[in-house]
């Protein structure tokens, strides 16, 4: 590993990498390693205070967690600051791969997905909203002239924001990633930027990175881009829908040519479905994982018309309805998840209930049709983690690389909906201050 991230910073003129994790929330974290150190990055990692990360499962006094780099990872990013580079790390704890990082995480599910025959594939569609703040520290759309009631695709909209647009799309086709679509989303201010799918890590490590750059390159315009699922109640959320494919041997398991109900899928195909619909409840704890995500899916409609987002553990065709979405026979579409989720958890909890469903061979019941054992997706974060609780194969996900991660970041997610709850909002005020 040494020589092969040595010879990758030296061939890419590389003075900077940026050793980099997240912890459960998606924080990203990194430290800056010159290049004349990245022998030593290679050999030994790059040293963090785990406690002083955030959501890493460690306190004060514990060891430090150890940073070590996977050089198939490293992407240069000159576009961002020249001789700069990024490279994913895996965090080890005196020796050992850390239970609560999330790239560890998703390292176990693509294992258990191996010994079960298979190799997960997966695309994203990252959305966000591009925003500036006023004087008073209130948001408003980047694009004064963005005031459209319904802006998606609007071709004056994407040109307006050409600059912006340009430059992520160049970067990510210089970094190989096959960018193939970048258009005005359904809100005000709301981008998409498309890449085309790779193997679940690559694709996680990848909407880390896609994420970082959105963020510096938007800063340096005076900008601000948003992951928040739902920065304003009358528009559309933003989502973080994953295309899901499993191969066995290279090959494609999910087509099938005589299918019933019509959507060219396999049995397998149809029990992953299952697996999905089965848990899904409780896998919007992971792929829906704040206070906020629960304003998108809850919405009933926007100012475009449409929330986009699921109400209900449904599957079906080419149907922008559906919890689960089949466009092709190639693939599915999670709907699920929104801009707020890690990647590494999102495409892990989705690939443990999608596997446990074809253990089981689970009937994702009828086409379009609410199966009477699943409810509605939990109301809010803390439905959603007593869900994530009683559930123990998306807890199993969790705690893949060892035990206690569910119980560790379900008390996170509880104590994130409490601290919301205890805080006293401008509706309250508005509603209750002279009522009585």
């Amino acid at each position: 590993m040494s020589t092969d991230l040595a010879a990758l910073a030296e061939k890419t003129g590389t003075k900077f990498i940026l050793a980099l994790f997240v912890d459960l929330r998606g924080k990203p974290c990194a430290k800056l390693v010159p290049v004349e150190a990245v022998e030593q990055l290679a050999t030994e990692g790059v040293g963090f205070a785990g406690y002083a990360v955030g959501a890493m499962g460690q306190e004060p006094k514990d060891p430090d967690l150890m940073a070590i780099p996977d050089a198939a990872s490293f992407t240069p990013i000159p576009f961002v600051k020249d001789g700069l580079a990024i490279v994913h790390c895996d965090p080890h704890v005196e020796g050992k791969p850390w239970p609560y990082a999330p790239r560890i995480i998703l390292r176990s599910l693509i294992q258990q997905a191996a010994d079960a025959g298979f190799e997960p594939w997966v695309g994203a569609e990252v959305e966000y909203f591009l925003l500036t703040r006023n004087a008073d520290g209130s948001l408003a759309t980047a694009d004064a002239a963005d005031t459209a009631a319904q802006p998606c695709y609007d071709a004056r909209g994407v040109t307006r924001m050409y600059d912006h647009l340009t430059t992520i799309s160049s970067a990510m086709n210089q970094l190989g990633w096959a960018n193939y679509a970048n258009d005005h989303e359904d809100g005000n201010g709301q981008f998409e930027q498309n890449f085309q799918f790779a193997d679940a890590l690559t694709t996680a490590d990848r909407v880390i990175t896609l994420r970082y750059l959105l963020s510096m390159i938007a800063a340096e315009r005076g900008m601000v881009a948003t992951f928040m699922p739902k920065p304003f109640g009358d528009r559309t959320g933003s989502g973080l829908h994953l295309h899901l494919s499993l191969t066995s041997g290279g090959t494609p398991v999910f087509p099938c040519e005589s299918d019933e109900r019509g959507l060219g899928l396999s049995d397998t195909a149809y029990s992953f479905i299952g697996g999905i619909l089965d848990h899904a409840c409780a896998l919007q704890s992971v792929i829906a994982p704040t206070v906020n995500s629960y304003k998108r899916t809850g919405a009933v409609s926007t100012a475009s018309g449409a929330s986009w987002a699921p109400r209900s553990a449904t599957f079906g065709g080419n149907d922008r309805t559906h919890y689960i979405r089949v466009p092709d026979a190639q693939r599915i579409e999670l709907r699920g998840g929104d801009g707020s989720a890690n990647p590494y958890l999102a495409v892990a909890a989705a690939l443990g209930a999608g596997l446990d469903g074809i253990k089981r061979s689970a009937d994702p019941g009828a086409v379009g049709a609410v199966a009477e054992t699943r409810s509605t997706l939990p109301p809010t974060l803390l439905h959603a983690v007593e869900e994530l609780e009683a559930d123990p194969v998306v807890s199993g996900v969790l705690d893949a690389a060892g035990d206690g991660v569910a119980r560790y970041f379900a008390g996170l997610k509880r104590h994130e909906f409490f601290d919301y709850h205890g805080t006293v909002s401008p509706w309250e005020v508005e509603q209750y201050l002279t009522a009585f």
